[in-house]
Protein backbone atom coordinates (compact mmCIF):
# COMPACT_ATOMS: atom_id res chain seq x y z
CA UNK A 1 0.00 0.00 0.00
CA UNK A 2 1.38 3.53 -0.77
CA UNK A 3 2.33 5.38 2.47
CA UNK A 4 -0.19 8.07 1.49
CA UNK A 5 -2.99 5.45 2.00
CA UNK A 6 -1.93 4.66 5.69
CA UNK A 7 -1.62 8.16 6.88
CA UNK A 8 -5.04 8.08 5.07
CA UNK A 9 -6.33 5.25 6.23
CA UNK A 10 -4.88 5.70 10.14
CA UNK A 11 -4.22 9.23 11.07
CA UNK A 12 -1.51 8.43 13.24
CA UNK A 13 0.94 5.85 12.12
CA UNK A 14 2.49 3.22 14.41
CA UNK A 15 5.84 1.64 12.15
CA UNK A 16 8.58 -0.64 13.77
CA UNK A 17 11.88 -0.95 12.03
CA UNK A 18 14.11 -4.30 11.24
CA UNK A 19 17.79 -5.22 10.24
CA UNK A 20 18.61 -8.10 7.96
CA UNK A 21 19.90 -10.94 9.67
CA UNK A 22 23.12 -12.79 8.72
CA UNK A 23 22.47 -16.39 10.28
CA UNK A 24 19.66 -18.73 10.47
CA UNK A 25 19.58 -18.45 14.45
CA UNK A 26 19.44 -14.63 13.67
CA UNK A 27 16.79 -14.99 10.87
CA UNK A 28 14.86 -17.26 13.40
CA UNK A 29 14.75 -15.03 16.39
CA UNK A 30 13.78 -12.23 14.00
CA UNK A 31 10.66 -14.11 12.58
CA UNK A 32 9.55 -14.79 16.17
CA UNK A 33 9.61 -11.00 17.38
CA UNK A 34 7.91 -10.25 14.17
CA UNK A 35 5.18 -13.12 15.25
CA UNK A 36 4.73 -11.27 18.51
CA UNK A 37 4.59 -7.72 16.69
CA UNK A 38 2.41 -8.91 14.50
CA UNK A 39 -1.28 -8.48 16.29
CA UNK A 40 -0.18 -4.97 16.77
CA UNK A 41 -1.04 -3.93 13.41
CA UNK A 42 1.66 -1.74 12.56
CA UNK A 43 1.20 0.57 9.30
CA UNK A 44 4.11 -0.66 8.25
CA UNK A 45 7.77 -2.38 8.93
CA UNK A 46 10.86 -1.08 7.12
CA UNK A 47 14.11 -2.94 6.98
CA UNK A 48 17.81 -1.50 7.01
CA UNK A 49 20.17 -0.93 4.48
CA UNK A 50 23.64 -1.70 5.03
CA UNK A 51 26.50 0.88 4.43
CA UNK A 52 27.61 0.76 1.06
CA UNK A 53 24.73 -1.63 0.45
CA UNK A 54 26.75 -4.22 2.15
CA UNK A 55 23.51 -6.03 3.35
CA UNK A 56 21.84 -5.75 -0.28
CA UNK A 57 20.87 -9.06 -0.67
CA UNK A 58 19.61 -10.11 2.64
CA UNK A 59 17.85 -6.38 2.80
CA UNK A 60 15.94 -7.73 -0.39
CA UNK A 61 15.66 -11.19 1.00
CA UNK A 62 13.97 -10.21 4.10
CA UNK A 63 11.70 -7.98 3.03
CA UNK A 64 10.35 -10.18 0.29
CA UNK A 65 10.33 -12.87 3.28
CA UNK A 66 8.11 -10.10 4.99
CA UNK A 67 6.02 -9.53 1.70
CA UNK A 68 5.18 -13.34 1.30
CA UNK A 69 4.66 -15.17 4.69
CA UNK A 70 3.20 -12.24 7.09
CA UNK A 71 0.26 -9.41 6.73
CA UNK A 72 2.82 -6.96 6.99
CA UNK A 73 3.63 -4.11 4.92
CA UNK A 74 7.72 -4.00 4.69
CA UNK A 75 9.42 -0.93 3.44
CA UNK A 76 13.10 -1.18 2.61
CA UNK A 77 15.85 1.64 3.03
CA UNK A 78 17.94 2.05 -0.11
CA UNK A 79 21.04 3.92 0.36
CA UNK A 80 22.49 5.65 -2.59
CA UNK A 81 25.87 6.22 -2.40
CA UNK A 82 28.11 3.95 -3.94
CA UNK A 83 25.99 2.78 -6.38
CA UNK A 84 25.32 3.23 -10.10
CA UNK A 85 22.19 4.58 -11.63
CA UNK A 86 22.01 1.20 -13.25
CA UNK A 87 21.91 -0.37 -10.00
CA UNK A 88 19.32 1.48 -8.28
CA UNK A 89 17.11 0.97 -11.24
CA UNK A 90 17.60 -2.81 -11.07
CA UNK A 91 16.73 -2.95 -7.04
CA UNK A 92 13.79 -0.77 -7.15
CA UNK A 93 12.71 -2.92 -10.48
CA UNK A 94 12.96 -5.61 -8.36
CA UNK A 95 11.02 -4.24 -5.91
CA UNK A 96 8.46 -3.65 -7.92
CA UNK A 97 8.11 -6.98 -9.27
CA UNK A 98 7.61 -8.32 -6.09
CA UNK A 99 4.56 -5.97 -5.26
CA UNK A 100 6.81 -3.21 -2.38
CA UNK A 101 4.84 0.06 -2.64
CA UNK A 102 7.13 2.49 -0.77
CA UNK A 103 10.97 3.01 -0.41
CA UNK A 104 13.04 4.78 2.34
CA UNK A 105 15.66 6.81 0.06
CA UNK A 106 18.41 7.60 2.13
CA UNK A 107 22.05 8.73 1.55
CA UNK A 108 23.97 6.17 3.27
CA UNK A 109 27.24 6.44 4.86
CA UNK A 110 30.00 8.09 2.93
CA UNK A 111 33.17 5.82 2.91
CA UNK A 112 36.01 6.99 5.40
CA UNK A 113 38.50 7.02 3.20
CA UNK A 114 38.94 7.58 -0.64
CA UNK A 115 35.83 9.05 -3.00
CA UNK A 116 32.36 7.36 -2.68
CA UNK A 117 32.16 6.32 -6.49
CA UNK A 118 28.84 6.01 -7.82
CA UNK A 119 26.46 8.46 -8.98
CA UNK A 120 25.19 9.54 -6.09
CA UNK A 121 26.21 12.40 -3.84
CA UNK A 122 22.82 13.17 -2.00
CA UNK A 123 19.15 11.29 -1.02
CA UNK A 124 17.53 13.92 -2.99
CA UNK A 125 19.13 12.83 -6.70
CA UNK A 126 17.87 8.96 -5.35
CA UNK A 127 13.85 10.86 -4.93
CA UNK A 128 14.81 12.31 -8.04
CA UNK A 129 14.99 9.32 -9.68
CA UNK A 130 12.48 7.46 -7.96
CA UNK A 131 10.09 10.05 -9.32
CA UNK A 132 11.47 9.95 -13.04
CA UNK A 133 10.55 5.94 -13.28
CA UNK A 134 7.38 6.44 -11.39
CA UNK A 135 6.14 9.05 -13.70
CA UNK A 136 7.27 6.77 -16.58
CA UNK A 137 5.28 3.86 -15.44
CA UNK A 138 8.60 1.70 -14.83
CA UNK A 139 6.87 0.86 -11.15
CA UNK A 140 3.78 -0.07 -11.80
CA UNK A 141 4.41 -3.01 -10.48
CA UNK A 142 3.57 -1.77 -7.03
CA UNK A 143 -0.13 -1.84 -7.87
CA UNK A 144 -0.41 1.68 -7.36
CA UNK A 145 -0.22 4.01 -10.35
CA UNK A 146 1.66 6.33 -8.30
CA UNK A 147 4.38 4.08 -8.19
CA UNK A 148 6.24 4.08 -5.22
CA UNK A 149 6.25 6.09 -2.36
CA UNK A 150 9.15 7.90 -0.85
CA UNK A 151 10.53 8.36 2.41
CA UNK A 152 13.35 10.04 3.60
CA UNK A 153 15.15 10.95 6.74
CA UNK A 154 15.29 13.70 9.50
CA UNK A 155 17.34 14.84 12.34
CA UNK A 156 16.13 16.27 15.23
CA UNK A 157 19.04 16.89 17.11
CA UNK A 158 21.09 18.20 14.12
CA UNK A 159 22.91 16.42 10.91
CA UNK A 160 25.83 15.29 12.32
CA UNK A 161 27.65 16.15 9.27
CA UNK A 162 26.01 19.31 9.05
CA UNK A 163 26.62 21.60 12.25
CA UNK A 164 24.55 24.44 9.74
CA UNK A 165 21.17 23.48 10.76
CA UNK A 166 19.44 25.99 8.30
CA UNK A 167 21.53 24.61 5.04
CA UNK A 168 19.92 21.10 7.09
CA UNK A 169 16.78 22.18 6.78
CA UNK A 170 17.58 23.55 3.28
CA UNK A 171 18.55 19.90 1.85
CA UNK A 172 15.68 18.56 3.84
CA UNK A 173 13.40 20.80 1.77
CA UNK A 174 14.78 19.87 -1.23
CA UNK A 175 14.21 16.16 -0.94
CA UNK A 176 11.19 17.08 0.11
CA UNK A 177 10.75 19.31 -3.18
CA UNK A 178 12.24 16.34 -5.27
CA UNK A 179 9.23 14.31 -4.08
CA UNK A 180 9.45 12.89 -0.95
CA UNK A 181 6.06 11.61 0.72
CA UNK A 182 7.07 11.50 4.00
CA UNK A 183 10.16 11.75 6.55
CA UNK A 184 11.08 9.61 9.43
CA UNK A 185 13.34 11.29 12.19
CA UNK A 186 16.47 10.07 13.64
CA UNK A 187 15.87 8.67 17.65
CA UNK A 188 15.89 11.50 19.98
CA UNK A 189 14.82 10.68 23.85
CA UNK A 190 13.30 14.74 24.36
CA UNK A 191 10.29 15.65 23.06
CA UNK A 192 11.02 19.35 22.83
CA UNK A 193 13.64 18.31 20.20
CA UNK A 194 10.96 16.92 17.53
CA UNK A 195 8.22 19.55 18.13
CA UNK A 196 11.39 22.43 17.42
CA UNK A 197 12.35 19.87 14.05
CA UNK A 198 8.53 19.77 13.02
CA UNK A 199 8.18 23.27 13.57
CA UNK A 200 11.31 24.82 11.56
CA UNK A 201 9.95 21.82 8.85
CA UNK A 202 6.69 23.77 8.93
CA UNK A 203 8.44 27.31 8.55
CA UNK A 204 10.29 26.26 5.80
CA UNK A 205 7.23 25.41 3.73
CA UNK A 206 7.55 21.03 4.54
CA UNK A 207 4.13 19.77 4.81
CA UNK A 208 4.72 16.23 4.27
CA UNK A 209 3.86 13.92 7.20
CA UNK A 210 6.85 13.48 9.75
CA UNK A 211 7.21 10.48 11.63
CA UNK A 212 9.06 10.38 14.95
CA UNK A 213 11.98 7.76 15.56
CA UNK A 214 11.44 6.40 18.82
CA UNK A 215 14.73 3.37 20.34
CA UNK A 216 13.58 2.19 24.03
CA UNK A 217 16.68 1.78 26.12
CA UNK A 218 16.75 -1.42 27.17
CA UNK A 219 20.30 -1.39 29.13
CA UNK A 220 23.56 0.56 29.94
CA UNK A 221 25.20 -1.06 26.88
CA UNK A 222 22.56 -0.24 24.71
CA UNK A 223 22.42 3.10 25.41
CA UNK A 224 26.44 3.53 25.30
CA UNK A 225 26.18 1.59 21.45
CA UNK A 226 23.37 4.16 20.63
CA UNK A 227 25.50 7.16 21.73
CA UNK A 228 28.23 6.00 18.93
CA UNK A 229 25.80 4.62 16.31
CA UNK A 230 23.11 7.92 16.52
CA UNK A 231 26.28 10.50 16.50
CA UNK A 232 24.97 13.86 17.97
CA UNK A 233 22.52 11.62 19.88
CA UNK A 234 21.66 13.92 23.18
CA UNK A 235 20.93 12.49 26.65
CA UNK A 236 18.69 14.29 28.56
CA UNK A 237 20.38 14.64 32.29
CA UNK A 238 16.81 13.51 33.88
CA UNK A 239 17.04 10.40 31.86
CA UNK A 240 20.82 9.84 32.72
CA UNK A 241 19.28 10.37 36.51
CA UNK A 242 16.50 7.87 36.47
CA UNK A 243 19.42 5.27 35.22
CA UNK A 244 21.88 6.16 37.43
CA UNK A 245 19.92 5.52 40.35
CA UNK A 246 19.30 1.94 38.93
CA UNK A 247 22.63 1.32 40.14
CA UNK A 248 23.45 -0.87 37.31
CA UNK A 249 20.97 -3.58 37.50
CA UNK A 250 19.67 -4.53 33.96
CA UNK A 251 16.13 -5.05 34.43
CA UNK A 252 16.43 -1.39 36.53
CA UNK A 253 17.91 0.12 33.41
CA UNK A 254 15.25 -1.87 31.25
CA UNK A 255 12.30 -0.65 32.92
CA UNK A 256 13.62 3.09 32.83
CA UNK A 257 14.16 3.06 29.26
CA UNK A 258 10.73 1.68 28.63
CA UNK A 259 8.85 3.98 30.79
CA UNK A 260 11.00 7.02 29.34
CA UNK A 261 10.12 5.74 25.60
CA UNK A 262 6.68 5.16 27.03
CA UNK A 263 6.02 8.82 28.02
CA UNK A 264 7.71 10.13 25.23
CA UNK A 265 5.06 8.21 22.73
CA UNK A 266 2.01 9.55 25.35
CA UNK A 267 3.38 13.38 24.65
CA UNK A 268 3.76 12.69 20.86
CA UNK A 269 0.48 11.54 20.59
CA UNK A 270 -0.79 13.96 22.79
CA UNK A 271 0.47 16.53 20.69
CA UNK A 272 -0.91 15.10 17.42
CA UNK A 273 2.13 13.13 15.69
CA UNK A 274 1.42 11.77 12.05
CA UNK A 275 3.55 8.84 13.47
CA UNK A 276 6.01 6.92 15.90
CA UNK A 277 8.38 5.00 14.55
CA UNK A 278 10.14 1.99 16.65
CA UNK A 279 13.54 1.04 16.19
CA UNK A 280 12.99 -2.26 17.42
CA UNK A 281 16.73 -3.91 17.43
CA UNK A 282 15.00 -7.05 15.71
CA UNK A 283 13.50 -7.47 19.46
CA UNK A 284 9.54 -7.32 20.06
CA UNK A 285 9.73 -7.11 24.59
CA UNK A 286 10.09 -3.27 24.85
CA UNK A 287 7.77 -2.46 22.19
CA UNK A 288 4.78 -4.64 23.17
CA UNK A 289 4.92 -3.36 26.82
CA UNK A 290 5.10 0.34 25.42
CA UNK A 291 1.92 -0.87 23.51
CA UNK A 292 0.60 -2.31 26.65
CA UNK A 293 1.09 0.91 29.14
CA UNK A 294 -0.33 3.50 26.25
CA UNK A 295 -3.30 0.92 26.20
CA UNK A 296 -3.37 0.47 22.37
CA UNK A 297 -4.24 -3.32 21.80
CA UNK A 298 -3.22 -2.60 18.00
CA UNK A 299 -2.59 0.70 15.78
CA UNK A 300 -5.73 0.64 14.22
CA UNK A 301 -7.26 2.05 17.24
CA UNK A 302 -5.15 5.13 16.18
CA UNK A 303 -7.40 5.79 13.56
CA UNK A 304 -10.15 5.89 15.86
CA UNK A 305 -8.99 8.41 18.20
CA UNK A 306 -8.89 5.84 21.21
CA UNK A 307 -5.52 7.06 22.55
CA UNK A 308 -5.11 10.62 24.25
CA UNK A 309 -5.04 13.68 22.12
CA UNK A 310 -6.37 12.36 18.65
CA UNK A 311 -10.15 13.52 19.15
CA UNK A 312 -11.31 16.15 16.58
CA UNK A 313 -8.05 15.16 14.26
Amino acid sequence: MHILEHIKARGTTFSFEFFPPRTPEAAASLFDAIRELTPLKPSFVSVTYGAGGSTRELTRDLVIRIKRETTLDPIPHLTCVGHTEGEIREILSRYAESGVGNIMALRGDRPKDGPTGGDFEHAGALVSLIRRLNSSGANAGTGDPRGFGVGVAGYPEGHPETPNRLLEMERLKAKVDAGADFIVTQLFFDNRDFYDFRDRCELAGIRVPVLAGIMPITSMEGMKRMSELALGARFPAPLIRALNRTGGAAEGARRVGIHWATEQCRDLLDHHVAGIHFYTLNRSTATREIYTTLGVQDSSMLASGHVGGLHGR
